[in-house]
């Protein structure tokens, strides 16, 4: 039943992110833009040229913002790949972990070790 219900989560996922990619793509480009006219205003001494670049940067910033919703694709990336890494394991390793954790004895054991190093 885990591995159906981490299918059916991929596929959604991988929809979300197929549907996101090219405001994906518009909001890397439009970022990468975004440096270039600020490093170039930075560099630039001249009044005229800075204000152009600062008008050129608020042009650029503004195709920013209108695929900021891009940022639903990068999530389903990564529930994408946290789907991926979770594929294999198993339950049994999470119930160990809890039962060992029970236990006040192994508990103490395994403070007073980190308390003695």
């Amino acid at each position: 039943m885990k591995k159906f219900m981490l299918f059916l989560g991929g596929m959604v996922a991988l929809f979300i992110l197929l549907v996101n990619l090219g405001p994906m793509v518009l909001l890397a480009i439009s970022v990468g833009l975004l440096y270039v006219c600020f490093k170039k205003f930075i560099q630039t001494d001249s009044t005229a040229a800075k204000v152009g670049w600062v008008i050129l940067g608020l042009i650029v910033l503004s195709i920013t913002f209108s695929n900021i919703y891009a940022v639903i694709g990068i999530a389903a990336a990564y529930a994408l790949y946290l789907i991926y890494k979770n594929w294999n394991s198993t339950d049994s390793d999470i119930v160990h972990e809890v039962k060992e954790d029970d236990d006040p004895f192994t508990n103490f054991e395994r403070q007073w070790a980190e308390l003695n190093k």
